[in-house]
């Protein structure tokens, strides 16, 4: 079984970076996509950023393009989500997911994490 633990939210001023982190453990981490998705109170879990099993391709949500970047090793078994120029709208729960080879967009995953709280004052 697959378990997923989030870490590195917190409470930041608008403007700030934060860099959230998930350790994988249970399968062999190379085999899976990884994506973050965010859901704020009253909304819809929504797709911020997916990469490919090998790292090679990445995928964005437009709200967060340019400012956030996916990445992970596959020797740590971790996959971090950097995070910078953080607005008010960017508070959300952060959860990190992992599906078999082929990342998506939707939350087709088989596999969540708890999720860490980012919290961006104005």
């Amino acid at each position: 079984q697959v378990q997923l633990v989030e870490s590195g939210g917190g409470l930041v001023q608008a403007g700030s970076s934060l860099r959230l982190s998930c350790a994988f453990s249970g399968r062999t981490f190379n085999s899976y996509a990884m994506s973050w998705f965010r859901q704020a109170p009253g909304k819809e879990r929504e797709f911020v950023a997916a990469i490919s099993f090998a790292g090679g391709t990445t995928y964005y949500a437009d709200s967060v393009k340019g400012r956030f970047t996916i990445a992970r090793d596959n020797a740590k078994n971790t996959v971090s989500l950097q995070m910078n120029s953080l607005k008010p709208e960017d508070t959300a729960a952060y959860y990190c997911a992992a599906r078999k080879l082929v990342p998506r967009t939707t939350p087709e995953y088989d596999y969540w994490g708890q999720g860490t709280q980012v919290t961006v004052s104005s």
